[in-house]
C-alpha cells in the first residue's frame, strides 16, 4: 500500500466523489491510498483501522471460514465504502477485501476520527444507507465450491499464523475431512511444491514464505 498525503491531489479526489459535499463537512484529515492487484486493502492481519472510499478501480469482498470455505460477499467499484462497520463494531475475523486491479482510495483513520464520524448526521446517514445494502447481500450469498486442496490451501493461508499448519488432527477437525484425507492432501501438495513439511505434523504454505 501507498500512501499519498500531497493535499492538491487530496483536494482533487475529493472534488470528483460522489460524496464530496458530506466530505467537505467533516473536519479530518483525509489522504489516498493506492494498492497493487492482489494486494489485501482490509484484513483481520491489519491493525490500523481505516475508513476507504473507492474512487479508481475495483476490489473483491469475502469471506473466509476456519474450515476454508471462501464466501463472496461483494465486488466493490467506485464509491465502495469499507470500513464503514468498523465505526460501531470490532473488525471481523472472517473478511477480506482484495485489489482487484490497480486501486486508489479516499481513506482516513476511524480510530482517531471515530467522535467526529458519530457527531455528524450527514456522513451517519450515508452509512447506514450503506450497511443495508451490504447486509441484504449478505443473506443471499453462498459458498463458493471448493475441492478439499482448494479448502487447505485457504485455510493455511488465512486461519493458520504464517501459513504453517500445526497439528493433523486438528486441522482435519475444523476442515471437516478425515486425518487421512488431510494428510492425503498434505502429501500431494507437498509433491506439487506447494506446501512444505517442516516438522511432525507441521506444514508451510510455501507462497506464505
Amino acid at each position: 500500500m501507498e500512501r499519498i498525503f500531497d493535499e492538491k491531489k487530496v483536494a482533487a479526489c475529493i472534488a470528483k466523489s460522489k460524496y464530496h459535499s458530506v466530505l467537505d463537512t467533516i473536519d479530518i484529515d483525509f489522504y489516498l491510498t493506492k494498492y497493487e492487484k492482489g494486494e489485501f486493502v482490509s484484513s483481520p492481519f491489519q491493525t490500523e483501522s481505516l475508513f476507504q472510499i473507492v474512487e479508481q478501480g475495483s476490489i473483491n469482498i469475502y469471506i473466509i471460514r476456519d474450515d476454508g470455505t471462501r464466501y463472496a460477499l461483494s465486488n466493490g467499484t467506485t464509491d465502495y465504502f469499507l470500513g464503514d462497520m468498523d465505526i460501531f463494531y470490532p473488525r471481523s475475523g472472517d473478511v477480506y477485501a482484495e485489489a482487484a486491479e490497480s486501486l486508489t482510495c479516499i481513506a482516513f483513520s476511524i480510530d482517531k476520527n471515530r467522535e467526529t464520524l458519530l457527531s455528524n448526521n450527514r456522513f451517519l446517514a450515508l452509512i447506514c444507507n450503506s450497511l443495508s445494502t451490504k447486509i441484504g447481500t449478505m443473506t443471499t450469498m453462498e459458498a463458493v465450491p471448493a475441492s478439499l486442496t482448494e479448502r487447505v490451501m485457504s485455510y493455511m493461508k488465512y486461519k493458520c499464523d504464517y501459513g504453517v499448519l500445526k497439528g493433523i488432527e486438528q486441522a482435519a477437525f475444523h476442515l471437516h475431512c478425515s486425518a487421512r484425507q488431510l494428510q492425503r492432501v498434505l502429501n500431494q501438495s507437498e509433491s506439487a511444491g506447494l506446501v512444505k513439511k517442516i516438522g511432525k505434523g507441521t506444514y508451510k504454505l510455501c507462497e506464505m514464505e
